[in-house]
Protein backbone atom coordinates (compact mmCIF):
# COMPACT_ATOMS: atom_id res chain seq x y z
CA UNK A 1 0.00 0.00 0.00
CA UNK A 2 1.25 3.50 -0.87
CA UNK A 3 0.46 6.34 1.53
CA UNK A 4 0.34 9.99 0.52
CA UNK A 5 3.27 10.78 2.73
CA UNK A 6 5.35 8.20 0.87
CA UNK A 7 5.01 10.07 -2.43
CA UNK A 8 8.05 12.10 -3.43
CA UNK A 9 8.24 14.30 -6.51
CA UNK A 10 11.10 13.14 -8.74
CA UNK A 11 13.18 15.84 -10.46
CA UNK A 12 13.34 15.89 -14.24
CA UNK A 13 16.72 15.40 -15.92
CA UNK A 14 16.86 19.15 -16.63
CA UNK A 15 16.14 19.94 -12.98
CA UNK A 16 18.80 17.48 -11.88
CA UNK A 17 21.36 19.08 -14.21
CA UNK A 18 20.46 22.57 -12.94
CA UNK A 19 20.75 21.42 -9.34
CA UNK A 20 24.16 19.81 -9.90
CA UNK A 21 25.50 22.84 -11.77
CA UNK A 22 23.98 25.99 -10.26
CA UNK A 23 24.93 29.28 -11.94
CA UNK A 24 28.00 31.00 -10.46
CA UNK A 25 27.98 34.33 -8.64
CA UNK A 26 25.02 33.60 -6.37
CA UNK A 27 24.91 34.38 -2.64
CA UNK A 28 22.54 33.91 0.28
CA UNK A 29 20.48 36.82 -0.98
CA UNK A 30 19.76 34.85 -4.15
CA UNK A 31 18.24 32.09 -2.02
CA UNK A 32 15.92 34.72 -0.52
CA UNK A 33 14.65 36.14 -3.80
CA UNK A 34 14.49 32.71 -5.47
CA UNK A 35 12.35 31.44 -2.60
CA UNK A 36 10.03 34.44 -2.83
CA UNK A 37 9.63 33.96 -6.58
CA UNK A 38 9.01 30.25 -6.05
CA UNK A 39 6.25 31.06 -3.57
CA UNK A 40 4.56 33.28 -6.14
CA UNK A 41 5.71 36.75 -5.09
CA UNK A 42 6.05 39.28 -7.90
CA UNK A 43 6.66 42.59 -6.08
CA UNK A 44 8.78 43.45 -3.03
CA UNK A 45 8.95 46.64 -0.99
CA UNK A 46 11.74 47.92 1.18
CA UNK A 47 14.77 50.08 1.77
CA UNK A 48 18.40 48.91 1.55
CA UNK A 49 20.93 49.02 4.34
CA UNK A 50 24.51 47.88 4.83
CA UNK A 51 23.74 44.49 6.36
CA UNK A 52 21.01 43.74 3.81
CA UNK A 53 23.00 44.46 0.63
CA UNK A 54 23.24 40.78 -0.22
CA UNK A 55 19.46 40.63 -0.64
CA UNK A 56 19.30 43.79 -2.69
CA UNK A 57 22.17 42.74 -4.95
CA UNK A 58 20.29 39.52 -5.65
CA UNK A 59 17.23 41.47 -6.82
CA UNK A 60 19.02 42.43 -10.04
CA UNK A 61 19.35 38.73 -10.88
CA UNK A 62 15.68 38.18 -10.15
CA UNK A 63 12.36 38.73 -11.92
CA UNK A 64 10.93 40.37 -8.79
CA UNK A 65 9.84 43.98 -9.11
CA UNK A 66 11.25 46.25 -6.41
CA UNK A 67 9.41 49.31 -5.09
CA UNK A 68 11.67 51.29 -2.80
CA UNK A 69 10.30 53.81 -0.34
CA UNK A 70 12.14 56.50 1.59
CA UNK A 71 11.28 55.43 5.15
CA UNK A 72 11.03 51.84 6.41
CA UNK A 73 7.73 52.49 8.18
CA UNK A 74 6.22 53.80 4.96
CA UNK A 75 7.54 50.74 3.11
CA UNK A 76 5.69 48.66 5.70
CA UNK A 77 2.46 50.59 5.08
CA UNK A 78 2.88 50.06 1.32
CA UNK A 79 3.37 46.31 1.81
CA UNK A 80 0.35 46.24 4.13
CA UNK A 81 -1.87 47.77 1.44
CA UNK A 82 -0.47 45.50 -1.26
CA UNK A 83 -1.40 42.54 0.92
CA UNK A 84 -4.91 43.88 1.58
CA UNK A 85 -5.57 44.48 -2.13
CA UNK A 86 -4.12 41.23 -3.50
CA UNK A 87 -4.57 38.82 -0.59
CA UNK A 88 -0.93 37.81 -1.14
CA UNK A 89 1.88 38.02 1.37
CA UNK A 90 3.78 41.20 0.50
CA UNK A 91 7.55 40.87 0.99
CA UNK A 92 9.20 43.75 2.88
CA UNK A 93 13.02 43.83 2.76
CA UNK A 94 14.73 45.70 5.60
CA UNK A 95 18.11 46.19 7.20
CA UNK A 96 19.26 45.57 10.75
CA UNK A 97 18.64 47.57 13.93
CA UNK A 98 17.33 51.08 13.20
CA UNK A 99 15.97 50.08 9.80
CA UNK A 100 14.15 47.11 11.26
CA UNK A 101 12.82 49.00 14.29
CA UNK A 102 11.52 51.87 12.14
CA UNK A 103 9.02 49.43 10.60
CA UNK A 104 7.39 48.48 13.91
CA UNK A 105 4.43 50.89 13.75
CA UNK A 106 3.54 49.67 10.25
CA UNK A 107 3.77 46.04 11.36
CA UNK A 108 1.49 46.81 14.32
CA UNK A 109 -1.09 48.20 11.88
CA UNK A 110 -0.75 45.10 9.68
CA UNK A 111 -1.24 42.90 12.73
CA UNK A 112 -4.30 44.83 13.91
CA UNK A 113 -5.83 44.79 10.42
CA UNK A 114 -4.78 41.20 9.59
CA UNK A 115 -2.77 42.25 6.54
CA UNK A 116 -0.29 39.64 5.26
CA UNK A 117 3.21 41.16 5.28
CA UNK A 118 6.37 39.04 5.01
CA UNK A 119 9.11 41.15 6.58
CA UNK A 120 12.65 39.89 5.89
CA UNK A 121 15.41 41.69 7.73
CA UNK A 122 19.14 41.30 7.86
CA UNK A 123 20.92 40.66 11.15
CA UNK A 124 24.39 41.28 12.50
CA UNK A 125 26.92 38.57 11.51
CA UNK A 126 26.29 35.09 12.90
CA UNK A 127 29.18 35.40 15.36
CA UNK A 128 27.32 38.23 17.10
CA UNK A 129 24.06 36.36 17.70
CA UNK A 130 23.24 35.15 21.18
CA UNK A 131 23.02 38.31 23.26
CA UNK A 132 26.69 39.14 23.77
CA UNK A 133 27.87 42.73 23.22
CA UNK A 134 30.21 42.57 20.23
CA UNK A 135 29.87 46.15 19.07
CA UNK A 136 28.62 45.44 15.57
CA UNK A 137 26.98 48.29 13.71
CA UNK A 138 23.18 48.24 14.36
CA UNK A 139 23.61 45.54 17.02
CA UNK A 140 20.72 44.69 19.35
CA UNK A 141 21.01 42.05 22.10
CA UNK A 142 17.91 40.33 20.73
CA UNK A 143 16.47 41.98 17.63
CA UNK A 144 13.70 39.39 17.27
CA UNK A 145 12.42 40.20 20.77
CA UNK A 146 11.35 43.64 19.52
CA UNK A 147 8.98 41.95 17.05
CA UNK A 148 7.58 38.98 18.95
CA UNK A 149 4.81 41.03 20.55
CA UNK A 150 3.80 42.54 17.21
CA UNK A 151 3.97 39.89 14.47
CA UNK A 152 2.36 36.44 14.14
CA UNK A 153 5.62 34.50 14.03
CA UNK A 154 9.39 35.04 14.12
CA UNK A 155 11.88 32.98 12.12
CA UNK A 156 15.65 33.35 12.70
CA UNK A 157 18.00 31.89 10.07
CA UNK A 158 21.58 30.88 10.88
CA UNK A 159 22.68 29.03 7.74
CA UNK A 160 21.95 29.31 4.03
CA UNK A 161 20.26 25.91 3.95
CA UNK A 162 17.63 27.24 6.39
CA UNK A 163 16.60 30.19 4.18
CA UNK A 164 14.02 28.49 1.88
CA UNK A 165 12.30 26.59 4.70
CA UNK A 166 12.19 29.61 7.03
CA UNK A 167 10.71 31.90 4.37
CA UNK A 168 8.19 29.24 3.31
CA UNK A 169 7.11 28.72 6.93
CA UNK A 170 6.73 32.48 7.38
CA UNK A 171 4.74 32.75 4.13
CA UNK A 172 2.36 30.01 5.32
CA UNK A 173 1.98 31.76 8.68
CA UNK A 174 1.22 35.13 7.09
CA UNK A 175 -1.50 33.65 4.86
CA UNK A 176 -3.15 31.32 7.37
CA UNK A 177 -6.20 33.12 8.76
CA UNK A 178 -6.15 35.42 10.50
CA UNK A 179 -3.64 36.91 8.08
CA UNK A 180 -0.89 39.02 9.56
CA UNK A 181 2.73 40.19 9.45
CA UNK A 182 5.59 37.77 10.06
CA UNK A 183 9.29 38.31 10.69
CA UNK A 184 12.33 36.57 9.18
CA UNK A 185 15.88 37.66 10.02
CA UNK A 186 19.07 36.52 8.31
CA UNK A 187 22.64 37.40 9.35
CA UNK A 188 24.73 39.63 7.08
CA UNK A 189 27.41 37.02 6.48
CA UNK A 190 24.82 34.39 5.51
CA UNK A 191 23.38 36.78 2.93
CA UNK A 192 26.76 37.78 1.49
CA UNK A 193 28.51 34.41 1.31
CA UNK A 194 28.63 32.68 -2.08
CA UNK A 195 26.30 29.70 -2.09
CA UNK A 196 26.86 26.24 -3.58
CA UNK A 197 23.18 25.41 -3.10
CA UNK A 198 21.01 24.84 -6.18
CA UNK A 199 18.53 27.40 -7.41
CA UNK A 200 15.32 27.35 -5.36
CA UNK A 201 12.34 26.39 -7.52
CA UNK A 202 8.63 26.00 -6.65
CA UNK A 203 7.94 25.97 -2.92
CA UNK A 204 4.91 24.46 -1.21
CA UNK A 205 3.61 26.78 1.50
CA UNK A 206 -0.14 26.30 1.18
CA UNK A 207 -1.86 28.01 4.13
CA UNK A 208 -4.07 25.95 6.39
CA UNK A 209 -7.86 26.32 6.33
CA UNK A 210 -9.59 27.20 9.60
CA UNK A 211 -12.77 25.14 9.30
CA UNK A 212 -15.77 25.60 11.62
CA UNK A 213 -16.90 22.74 13.83
CA UNK A 214 -20.18 21.47 12.35
CA UNK A 215 -21.91 21.00 15.72
CA UNK A 216 -21.38 24.70 16.45
CA UNK A 217 -22.66 25.94 13.09
CA UNK A 218 -25.69 23.65 13.55
CA UNK A 219 -26.53 25.37 16.85
CA UNK A 220 -25.92 28.80 15.32
CA UNK A 221 -28.17 28.00 12.35
CA UNK A 222 -30.97 26.90 14.67
CA UNK A 223 -30.69 30.08 16.75
CA UNK A 224 -30.75 32.32 13.67
CA UNK A 225 -33.58 30.46 11.96
CA UNK A 226 -35.81 30.81 15.02
CA UNK A 227 -34.85 34.36 16.02
CA UNK A 228 -37.46 37.11 16.25
CA UNK A 229 -35.07 40.04 15.73
CA UNK A 230 -31.74 38.78 14.34
CA UNK A 231 -29.01 41.24 13.38
CA UNK A 232 -25.49 40.97 12.01
CA UNK A 233 -22.26 42.84 12.70
CA UNK A 234 -19.86 42.25 9.81
CA UNK A 235 -16.18 42.97 10.39
CA UNK A 236 -12.99 43.00 8.39
CA UNK A 237 -12.80 39.22 8.39
CA UNK A 238 -15.69 39.14 5.91
CA UNK A 239 -13.77 41.41 3.52
CA UNK A 240 -10.46 39.58 3.88
CA UNK A 241 -12.05 36.17 3.22
CA UNK A 242 -13.94 37.51 0.19
CA UNK A 243 -17.21 36.45 1.82
CA UNK A 244 -19.40 39.51 1.17
CA UNK A 245 -21.53 37.58 -1.34
CA UNK A 246 -22.19 34.81 1.17
CA UNK A 247 -22.98 37.37 3.87
CA UNK A 248 -25.55 39.05 1.63
CA UNK A 249 -27.19 35.71 0.79
CA UNK A 250 -27.40 34.76 4.47
CA UNK A 251 -28.80 38.15 5.52
CA UNK A 252 -31.46 37.98 2.83
CA UNK A 253 -32.40 34.43 3.80
CA UNK A 254 -32.78 35.47 7.43
CA UNK A 255 -34.10 39.01 6.80
CA UNK A 256 -31.41 40.15 9.23
CA UNK A 257 -30.24 43.80 9.23
CA UNK A 258 -26.45 44.17 8.83
CA UNK A 259 -24.08 46.82 10.14
CA UNK A 260 -20.43 46.83 9.08
CA UNK A 261 -17.54 47.78 11.31
CA UNK A 262 -15.07 50.42 10.15
CA UNK A 263 -12.64 47.65 9.20
CA UNK A 264 -15.46 45.80 7.44
CA UNK A 265 -16.49 48.65 5.16
CA UNK A 266 -17.96 47.22 1.96
CA UNK A 267 -18.75 43.82 3.46
CA UNK A 268 -22.45 44.54 2.78
CA UNK A 269 -24.02 46.79 0.10
CA UNK A 270 -24.51 50.31 1.48
CA UNK A 271 -27.92 50.89 -0.11
CA UNK A 272 -29.35 47.42 0.52
CA UNK A 273 -32.77 47.44 2.28
CA UNK A 274 -31.19 45.51 5.17
CA UNK A 275 -28.11 47.74 5.43
CA UNK A 276 -27.59 49.62 8.70
CA UNK A 277 -24.46 51.04 7.02
CA UNK A 278 -21.58 51.78 9.42
CA UNK A 279 -22.99 54.08 12.07
CA UNK A 280 -21.40 52.31 15.02
CA UNK A 281 -20.50 55.51 16.87
CA UNK A 282 -24.20 56.20 17.32
CA UNK A 283 -26.43 55.35 20.26
CA UNK A 284 -29.43 54.66 18.02
CA UNK A 285 -27.43 51.92 16.28
CA UNK A 286 -26.13 50.60 19.60
CA UNK A 287 -29.69 50.39 20.94
CA UNK A 288 -30.85 48.57 17.79
CA UNK A 289 -28.10 45.96 18.11
CA UNK A 290 -28.67 45.54 21.83
CA UNK A 291 -32.33 44.80 21.08
CA UNK A 292 -31.49 41.88 18.76
CA UNK A 293 -32.49 38.56 20.31
CA UNK A 294 -29.79 36.80 18.24
CA UNK A 295 -26.74 38.77 17.12
CA UNK A 296 -24.34 37.25 14.59
CA UNK A 297 -20.85 38.80 14.75
CA UNK A 298 -18.68 37.76 11.79
CA UNK A 299 -14.98 38.61 11.51
CA UNK A 300 -14.89 41.15 14.34
CA UNK A 301 -13.61 41.09 17.91
CA UNK A 302 -16.08 43.84 18.95
CA UNK A 303 -13.24 46.06 20.07
CA UNK A 304 -13.37 49.67 21.15
CA UNK A 305 -14.42 51.26 17.85
CA UNK A 306 -16.82 48.43 16.94
CA UNK A 307 -18.68 48.62 20.25
CA UNK A 308 -19.25 52.38 20.54
CA UNK A 309 -16.29 52.55 22.91
CA UNK A 310 -17.37 49.49 24.91
CA UNK A 311 -20.80 50.94 25.73
CA UNK A 312 -22.48 48.18 23.70
CA UNK A 313 -24.16 45.65 26.02
CA UNK A 314 -26.01 42.97 24.04
CA UNK A 315 -29.10 41.55 25.71
CA UNK A 316 -29.71 38.67 23.31
CA UNK A 317 -27.71 35.60 22.34
CA UNK A 318 -24.42 36.38 20.58
CA UNK A 319 -22.87 34.13 17.93
CA UNK A 320 -19.27 35.10 17.15
CA UNK A 321 -17.39 33.76 14.12
CA UNK A 322 -13.71 34.70 14.35
CA UNK A 323 -10.48 33.34 12.86
CA UNK A 324 -8.35 34.77 15.68
CA UNK A 325 -8.98 32.61 18.77
CA UNK A 326 -7.72 35.41 20.99
CA UNK A 327 -10.71 37.54 19.97
CA UNK A 328 -13.33 34.86 20.62
CA UNK A 329 -15.52 35.98 23.53
CA UNK A 330 -12.82 38.45 24.59
CA UNK A 331 -15.44 41.19 25.09
CA UNK A 332 -18.80 39.39 25.32
CA UNK A 333 -19.96 35.85 26.13
CA UNK A 334 -20.98 34.13 22.92
CA UNK A 335 -21.35 30.93 21.00
CA UNK A 336 -17.77 31.20 19.76
CA UNK A 337 -16.96 29.59 16.41
CA UNK A 338 -13.26 29.57 15.55
CA UNK A 339 -13.28 29.66 11.75
CA UNK A 340 -12.58 31.58 8.58
CA UNK A 341 -15.58 33.81 7.88
CA UNK A 342 -16.14 32.43 4.38
CA UNK A 343 -16.23 28.79 5.46
CA UNK A 344 -18.48 29.51 8.44
CA UNK A 345 -20.93 31.62 6.42
CA UNK A 346 -21.12 28.84 3.81
CA UNK A 347 -21.94 26.32 6.55
CA UNK A 348 -24.70 28.58 7.87
CA UNK A 349 -26.09 29.16 4.38
CA UNK A 350 -26.45 25.41 3.94
CA UNK A 351 -28.26 24.88 7.26
CA UNK A 352 -30.43 27.91 8.12
CA UNK A 353 -34.06 27.99 7.09
CA UNK A 354 -35.75 30.98 5.46
CA UNK A 355 -37.06 33.48 7.99
CA UNK A 356 -39.75 35.76 6.51
CA UNK A 357 -39.91 39.20 8.14
CA UNK A 358 -41.46 42.13 6.30
CA UNK A 359 -40.72 44.46 9.22
CA UNK A 360 -36.91 44.29 8.94
CA UNK A 361 -36.47 46.83 6.09
CA UNK A 362 -38.87 49.21 7.82
CA UNK A 363 -36.91 49.02 11.08
CA UNK A 364 -33.69 49.69 9.13
CA UNK A 365 -35.22 52.80 7.50
CA UNK A 366 -36.42 54.08 10.86
CA UNK A 367 -32.98 53.69 12.40
CA UNK A 368 -31.17 55.43 9.54
CA UNK A 369 -33.68 58.29 9.74
CA UNK A 370 -32.90 58.72 13.44
CA UNK A 371 -29.17 58.79 12.68
CA UNK A 372 -29.67 61.34 9.89
CA UNK A 373 -31.76 63.56 12.16
CA UNK A 374 -29.11 63.45 14.88
CA UNK A 375 -26.36 64.51 12.47
CA UNK A 376 -28.56 67.16 10.81
CA UNK A 377 -29.23 68.78 14.18
CA UNK A 378 -25.50 69.54 14.62
CA UNK A 379 -25.14 71.88 11.61
CA UNK A 380 -22.20 70.05 10.04
CA UNK A 381 -23.02 70.88 6.44
CA UNK A 382 -19.41 71.60 5.41
CA UNK A 383 -18.17 68.20 6.57
CA UNK A 384 -21.00 66.32 4.86
CA UNK A 385 -20.51 68.26 1.61
CA UNK A 386 -16.76 67.62 1.58
CA UNK A 387 -17.28 63.89 2.10
CA UNK A 388 -19.98 63.80 -0.58
CA UNK A 389 -17.65 65.59 -3.01
CA UNK A 390 -14.97 62.98 -2.42
CA UNK A 391 -17.46 60.18 -3.03
CA UNK A 392 -18.71 61.70 -6.29
CA UNK A 393 -15.18 62.30 -7.57
CA UNK A 394 -13.82 58.85 -6.75
CA UNK A 395 -14.56 56.13 -9.34
CA UNK A 396 -16.70 53.35 -7.87
CA UNK A 397 -14.02 50.67 -8.30
CA UNK A 398 -11.11 52.76 -7.03
CA UNK A 399 -9.66 51.95 -3.61
CA UNK A 400 -9.15 54.67 -1.03
CA UNK A 401 -6.71 54.82 1.90
CA UNK A 402 -7.43 57.09 4.84
CA UNK A 403 -5.05 58.42 7.46
CA UNK A 404 -6.07 59.17 11.03
CA UNK A 405 -7.80 62.49 10.34
CA UNK A 406 -11.23 64.04 10.93
CA UNK A 407 -12.46 63.44 7.38
CA UNK A 408 -11.50 59.76 7.78
CA UNK A 409 -13.46 59.52 11.03
CA UNK A 410 -16.47 60.83 9.13
CA UNK A 411 -15.78 58.30 6.38
CA UNK A 412 -15.73 55.40 8.82
CA UNK A 413 -19.38 56.04 9.58
CA UNK A 414 -20.74 57.94 6.57
CA UNK A 415 -18.78 56.96 3.44
CA UNK A 416 -20.24 54.49 0.94
CA UNK A 417 -17.25 52.37 -0.20
CA UNK A 418 -19.17 51.08 -3.26
CA UNK A 419 -17.78 47.59 -2.84
CA UNK A 420 -15.75 45.20 -0.72
CA UNK A 421 -12.02 45.74 -0.21
CA UNK A 422 -12.07 49.30 -1.56
CA UNK A 423 -11.82 51.40 1.63
CA UNK A 424 -8.95 51.02 4.09
CA UNK A 425 -7.70 53.06 7.01
CA UNK A 426 -5.26 52.89 9.89
CA UNK A 427 -7.97 52.33 12.48
CA UNK A 428 -6.48 48.97 13.45
CA UNK A 429 -3.52 50.40 15.35
CA UNK A 430 -4.39 54.07 14.92
CA UNK A 431 -1.00 55.44 13.88
CA UNK A 432 -0.42 58.54 11.77
CA UNK A 433 1.12 58.50 8.30
CA UNK A 434 -0.69 55.49 6.82
CA UNK A 435 -2.77 56.96 4.00
CA UNK A 436 -0.28 58.00 1.29
CA UNK A 437 2.32 55.20 1.47
CA UNK A 438 -0.49 52.64 1.70
CA UNK A 439 -2.08 54.09 -1.42
CA UNK A 440 1.28 53.73 -3.19
CA UNK A 441 1.30 50.04 -2.30
CA UNK A 442 -2.23 49.64 -3.68
CA UNK A 443 -1.26 51.43 -6.90
CA UNK A 444 1.70 49.06 -7.28
CA UNK A 445 -0.69 46.14 -6.81
CA UNK A 446 -3.16 47.34 -9.45
CA UNK A 447 -2.00 50.15 -11.77
CA UNK A 448 -5.19 49.91 -13.85
CA UNK A 449 -7.27 52.16 -11.59
CA UNK A 450 -6.54 55.41 -9.75
CA UNK A 451 -6.08 55.28 -5.99
CA UNK A 452 -7.07 57.97 -3.49
CA UNK A 453 -5.13 58.81 -0.33
CA UNK A 454 -6.66 61.11 2.31
CA UNK A 455 -4.56 62.74 5.05
CA UNK A 456 -4.64 65.65 7.40
CA UNK A 457 -1.64 67.94 7.39
CA UNK A 458 -0.29 66.26 10.53
CA UNK A 459 -0.38 62.82 8.95
CA UNK A 460 0.89 64.17 5.62
CA UNK A 461 4.11 65.36 7.23
CA UNK A 462 4.88 61.76 8.26
CA UNK A 463 5.08 60.64 4.65
CA UNK A 464 5.87 63.69 2.52
CA UNK A 465 9.15 62.06 1.43
CA UNK A 466 7.16 59.43 -0.43
CA UNK A 467 6.26 61.99 -3.08
CA UNK A 468 9.67 61.05 -4.44
CA UNK A 469 8.61 57.40 -4.53
CA UNK A 470 5.35 58.24 -6.27
CA UNK A 471 7.21 60.23 -8.90
CA UNK A 472 10.00 57.70 -9.39
CA UNK A 473 7.61 54.82 -10.10
CA UNK A 474 4.83 56.86 -11.72
CA UNK A 475 2.27 55.50 -9.26
CA UNK A 476 -1.31 56.46 -9.97
CA UNK A 477 -2.21 58.03 -6.62
CA UNK A 478 -4.07 61.25 -5.90
CA UNK A 479 -3.33 62.58 -2.42
CA UNK A 480 -5.98 64.76 -0.77
CA UNK A 481 -4.46 66.73 2.11
CA UNK A 482 -6.95 68.48 4.39
CA UNK A 483 -4.87 71.26 5.92
CA UNK A 484 -6.18 72.73 9.16
CA UNK A 485 -2.82 73.86 10.50
CA UNK A 486 -2.45 71.23 13.19
CA UNK A 487 -3.58 67.97 14.71
CA UNK A 488 -7.25 68.78 14.28
CA UNK A 489 -8.86 65.96 16.24
CA UNK A 490 -6.41 66.37 19.15
CA UNK A 491 -7.11 70.10 19.14
CA UNK A 492 -10.81 69.29 19.42
CA UNK A 493 -10.34 66.66 22.15
CA UNK A 494 -8.15 68.94 24.26
CA UNK A 495 -10.38 71.97 23.87
CA UNK A 496 -13.44 69.95 24.89
CA UNK A 497 -11.65 68.36 27.86
CA UNK A 498 -9.31 71.07 29.14
CA UNK A 499 -10.73 74.28 27.68
CA UNK A 500 -7.71 74.87 25.45
CA UNK A 501 -5.33 72.89 23.27
CA UNK A 502 -1.58 72.39 23.76
CA UNK A 503 1.04 71.11 21.28
CA UNK A 504 -1.50 70.72 18.48
CA UNK A 505 -0.55 73.62 16.17
CA UNK A 506 1.75 73.11 13.18
CA UNK A 507 3.61 75.51 10.93
CA UNK A 508 2.09 75.14 7.47
CA UNK A 509 4.36 74.47 4.51
CA UNK A 510 3.07 75.24 1.05
CA UNK A 511 1.97 71.73 0.13
CA UNK A 512 1.34 72.63 -3.51
CA UNK A 513 4.84 74.07 -3.94
CA UNK A 514 6.26 71.13 -2.00
CA UNK A 515 4.57 68.63 -4.32
CA UNK A 516 5.73 70.51 -7.39
CA UNK A 517 9.30 70.47 -6.10
CA UNK A 518 9.12 66.67 -6.41
CA UNK A 519 7.77 67.00 -9.94
CA UNK A 520 4.25 66.07 -8.77
CA UNK A 521 1.42 68.38 -9.89
CA UNK A 522 -0.48 70.06 -7.07
CA UNK A 523 -3.57 72.22 -6.76
CA UNK A 524 -5.09 74.23 -3.93
CA UNK A 525 -8.84 73.71 -3.82
CA UNK A 526 -11.92 74.86 -1.88
CA UNK A 527 -14.96 72.97 -0.64
CA UNK A 528 -16.87 74.38 -3.64
CA UNK A 529 -14.28 73.26 -6.23
CA UNK A 530 -13.13 70.05 -4.50
CA UNK A 531 -15.21 67.67 -6.61
CA UNK A 532 -14.00 69.19 -9.88
CA UNK A 533 -10.34 69.35 -8.84
CA UNK A 534 -10.35 65.85 -7.37
CA UNK A 535 -12.09 64.38 -10.42
CA UNK A 536 -9.50 65.93 -12.72
CA UNK A 537 -6.58 64.74 -10.59
CA UNK A 538 -7.91 61.18 -10.41
CA UNK A 539 -8.42 61.11 -14.18
CA UNK A 540 -4.82 62.20 -14.85
CA UNK A 541 -2.29 59.32 -14.85
CA UNK A 542 0.50 59.44 -12.30
CA UNK A 543 0.71 61.03 -8.85
CA UNK A 544 -0.96 64.31 -7.89
CA UNK A 545 -1.73 66.35 -4.78
CA UNK A 546 -4.93 68.23 -3.96
CA UNK A 547 -4.75 70.52 -0.92
CA UNK A 548 -7.95 71.58 0.87
CA UNK A 549 -7.40 74.28 3.52
CA UNK A 550 -10.34 73.70 5.87
CA UNK A 551 -11.15 73.23 9.54
CA UNK A 552 -13.53 70.31 9.84
CA UNK A 553 -15.41 69.26 12.98
CA UNK A 554 -16.48 65.87 14.25
CA UNK A 555 -20.08 64.98 14.96
CA UNK A 556 -20.89 64.72 18.66
CA UNK A 557 -20.10 61.35 20.24
CA UNK A 558 -22.84 59.30 21.87
CA UNK A 559 -20.71 57.11 24.13
CA UNK A 560 -20.24 59.92 26.67
CA UNK A 561 -23.90 59.98 27.65
CA UNK A 562 -24.74 63.03 25.55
Amino acid sequence: MTHDHDLVLRPTPAQTEAALNPPPGRNGGDLVVETLAGLGATTVFGLPGQHALGMFDALRRSSLRYVGLRVENNAGFAADAYGRITGEAAPLLLSTGPGALTSLAALQEAAAASAPVLAISSQIPTAGLGGGRHGYLHELPDQAASFRGVVKSVHTVRTQSQIPSAIAAAWRSALTVPHGPVWVEIPQDVLLAETPLPVVTAMDATPEDVVPRPELTAVAADLLSNASRPAVIAGGGVVRSDASGKLRALAEKLNAPVVTTFGGKGAFPWEHPLSLQSWLEDRHTTDFLEDADVLLVVGSGLGELSSNYHTFKPRGRVIQIEADPGKLESNHPALGIHADARLALQALLETVTDRPDESAPRRVRQLLAKVADRIASQELTLEQEVLASVRRALPATSPSFWDMTILAYWAWSAFDPKGANTMHSAQGAGGLGYGFPAALGAAAADPSRPVLAVSGDGGALYSIAELATAKQYGLNVTWLIVDDGGYGILREYMTDTFGQATATELTRPDYVALAESFGVPGVRTTPETLETDLTKALATPGPSVVVLPAVLRMFAPTHLGQ
